[in-house]
């Protein structure tokens, strides 16, 4: 491929791109992802390696550069090397008698909390120490419960656990109180051991209003001053104990009221609902200070008021977030539609820690699998950014000393050939955020402009870095249009236009292309379904939103049709160009169609286009766009992360879009490569994203791409706007 001035100025892209790792960080106050580790990777060579793992709890070792983490599934605890943050390795694993809880690290001490159970009524567990130079068990005590939480005084001198002993969801609609009632255990630790015999079961039972016999403590964290807090999630209360396990104080969490939420699941993000006296049911909880904690309020029982509260430790909320937190992840397109109805955003997993000479909030959204970055002033905390993680974040460690956060994400989806548990490192010292690349703003009522599952795209015809971008059937309730600015970094959603028909959202709709009719008004591609009856057609709308015409496919097509379809529509004077995805019944192998309809003519014809080879899944088309004498059309696999292998833009001359009449034998066309977008997307420091999906050439030849986050639905909802230096050819 010719790079240069007088066809595509793309090197200096590429330079910035791979250079992001290696180039020290400016001394700026953002963290930016580095880089993501599957945690398969630590599979021994003997196990199959679509074998279930997760990284759930981690923690690392007192020089920063060794990452542990919790896997459940596989019964371990991994190992990672971080010594090069931008290139962690596999250490392997070390395999346990039981199922491991969570984890913290004392220097190269594990200190491990192992659940043994029998059963929901016979619960037992293990807290065990672990020699990470060695593997080796060199300490173990038995708990008297099932375990979840543990954490460490900063003196190393303490051991808690909170004994959960939580309760059967299937008993009796998992209505509490079950017994056997949880407590905390602490434990004294000296010279790498535990004294067992020593061992403190704290009650903390008969102070919650709620099931007050059955507290299930979740989460634990020991102040400077040797003061332990803890979470009863489902209780809805938290406890302040001293080292010897006495009470110091206890509170309600408390409740919310919420207004202008989002709250049923019909695949529409409204955010104008109300719920009211919602329990705020806290998950982790993390001291900010020797008087101040910080909860995150995921919910579990019968609430989750989406957001996280300060208190003072005798109960006093300092600070409630309301639906901030919740409403900055919805602008940031990671809104999970499909839990609105039960706990939103859902956070789950918190951190503190002192960078830049600052102390820093992190709060995990487990559904959106994004994390939000605070400052704490003391007061109303500042927020600073948002940051992509894999999917479903669960822990979180700050490495101060090395200006690193290191997450680990639980969610592994191989039985669905889906994206593996990962563990995402951020460094701090950014002098700008990689991320969000597209956020919304607020709409007339103050309420976000929901957006997700982005397809097609399209540049507006005079004005530079305005684009028009659809959603896909996703959102099969909420059809529309976003007018994006990407004139601003990142660029920004500005308005949403509803697809109405009749005066009502329209439905059966799949939209995967937008073009502009050169009337104010717009061409959409819609993919159809015959199992779901939605048909393959281009709609005409007018700038309204509202369906104007319906340009149905011709039998010809339709006697050959399969359920990928129309994936891109591009106009040029009276023809309209749809590039379907994948090979229909009459397509050889490795071709598929662009299909012309002539809106003068109302005749159909296509051509064929070469499609790359595959090594797994398959490969097919999304968006095409016209400019000037060339189509681009990008070309893409189904497959994600590591076995990503085709991410690449190409042209084809408009001189050889010469449209032969359907059923005949169909030229084809020659492609030319413009740009592999594999290096850039990885250059993120993420995993590859599968849909690249939609395409945009602005008056100026400037080229932009938007990919689809499956409506963060089994995805970690990231959203890739690339702004690339590829200035298209006239």
């Amino acid at each position: 491929m010719f790079i240069g001035t007088k066809k595509f100025l793309f090197s200096t892209f590429l330079a910035a791109s791979f250079t992001t790792l290696s180039t020290p960080l400016v001394a700026g106050e953002y963290f930016n992802r580095v880089s993501s580790f599957p945690v398969n990777l630590n599979l021994p060579s003997d196990v199959d390696q679509k074998t279930e793992t997760s990284a759930e709890i981690i923690a690392a070792t007192s020089d920063g550069n060794m990452l542990v983490y919790s896997d459940s599934p596989l019964g371990e605890i991994g190992l990672i090397d971080i010594k090069d943050p931008g290139s962690p390795k596999a250490m392997g694993i070390i395999k346990l008698e039981g199922e491991p809880t969570s984890v913290s690290v004392n220097g190269k001490l594990a200190f491990v909390g192992v659940n043994t159970s029998e059963s929901y009524t016979k619960p037992s567990g293990k807290l065990l120490i672990i020699n990470l130079e060695s593997k080796e068990i060199v300490s173990s005590c038995d708990l008297a419960g099932q375990p979840d939480s543990v954490a460490l005084s900063m003196d190393g001198a303490l051991a808690a656990v909170a004994i959960e002993n939580e309760r059967d969801e299937d008993l009796n609609d998992g209505v509490i109180p079950q017994a056997p009632a949880g407590f905390v255990s602490i434990l004294p630790v000296a010279n790498g051991a535990f004294d067992c015999n020593a061992i403190i079961n704290a009650d903390v039972t008969d102070l919650a209003g709620i099931a007050p016999t059955d507290p299930e403590p979740e989460f634990v964290d020991f102040n400077a001053n040797n003061e332990l807090v803890v979470t009863l999630q489902e209780n809805n209360h938290i406890v302040v104990l001293n080292a010897d396990g006495s009470v110091l104080s206890h509170f309600s969490a408390g409740t919310v009221d919420l207004e202008n939420v989002d709250v049923d699941e019909e695949r529409a993000l409204t955010f104008d609902g109300t719920l009211n006296d919602v329990p705020r049911e806290p998950d982790a909880v993390q001291w900010l200070d020797n008087d101040r904690l910080l909860i995150a309020n995921e919910g579990d029982y019968e609430g989750g008021s989406r957001g996280f509260t300060i208190f003072s430790k005798s109960g006093e909320v300092l600070f409630e977030s309301g639906l901030d937190f919740e409403y900055k992840v919805a602008m940031a397109g990671h809104y999970p539609e499909k839990r609105s109805g039960n706990k939103g955003v859902e956070p789950e997993g918190l951190e503190v820690g002192t960078f830049g000479g600052n102390k820093h909030m992190f709060v995990l959204s487990e559904r959106g699998s994004v994390i939000g970055v605070y400052k704490d002033t003391g007061t109303e905390p500042e927020f600073v950014q948002l940051l992509p993680t894999g999917l479903a974040p669960e822990g979180a460690i700050a490495i101060e000393d090395r200006n690193l956060l290191a997450v680990s994400n639980e969610k592994d989806l191989i039985e669905d050939g889906g994206v593996r548990s990962h563990v995402t490192l951020y460094q701090y010292g950014a002098d700008a955020s990689q991320y969000p690349m597209l956020t919304s703003k607020l709409d007339d009522n103050g309420r976000p402009i929901g957006w997700g599952a982005l397809s097609g795209l399209v540049a507006d015809s005079e004005n530079p870095g305005m684009l028009y971008a659809v959603n896909d059937s996703f959102y099969r309730s909420q059809p529309q249009i976003f007018k994006i600015d990407a004139t601003q970094v990142p660029a920004q959603i500005v308005s949403a236009t509803p697809i109405m028909r009749d005066g009502m959202p329209a439905q059966k709709l799949d939209m995967e292309g937008i073009a502009l009719d050169g009337k104010g008004g717009f061409f959409i591609a819609s993919e159809g379904r015959t199992d779901r009856l939605t048909p393959h057609a281009i709609y005409h709308v007018n700038a309204k939103g509202e369906i104007k015409n319906e340009i149905a496919f011709p039998s010809e097509l339709l006697a050959v049709e399969k359920r990928f379809g129309s994936e891109g529509i591009t106009k040029k004077g009276d023809d309209l160009w749809i590039a379907i995805q994948r090979e229909w019944k009459d397509d050889a192998a490795g071709f598929v169609k662009l299909v012309n309809y002539n809106l003068e003519s109302k005749e159909w014809g296509a051509v064929h286009y070469p499609l790359d080879g595959k090594d797994k899944g398959w490969v097919g088309l999304s968006d095409i766009t016209i400019f000037g004498d060339y189509a681009y059309i990008i070309e893409r696999d189904n497959q994600i992360g590591a076995e990503a292998v085709t991410k690449k833009i190409y042209k084809v001359a408009v001189s050889e879009l010469k449209a032969t009449r359907l059923g005949e034998t169909l030229p084809v066309v020659t492609k030319e490569l413009v740009v592999d977008l594999l290096p850039i997307m990885q250059s993120y420091g993420g995993y590859v994203v599968d849909k690249v999906e939609g395409l945009a050439i602005d008056k100026n030849g400037q080229m932009f791409i938007v990919t689809d986050n499956d409506g963060v639905d089994d995805s970690n909802g990231e959203t890739q706007f690339i702004k690339l230096d590829v200035i298209a050819t006239m």
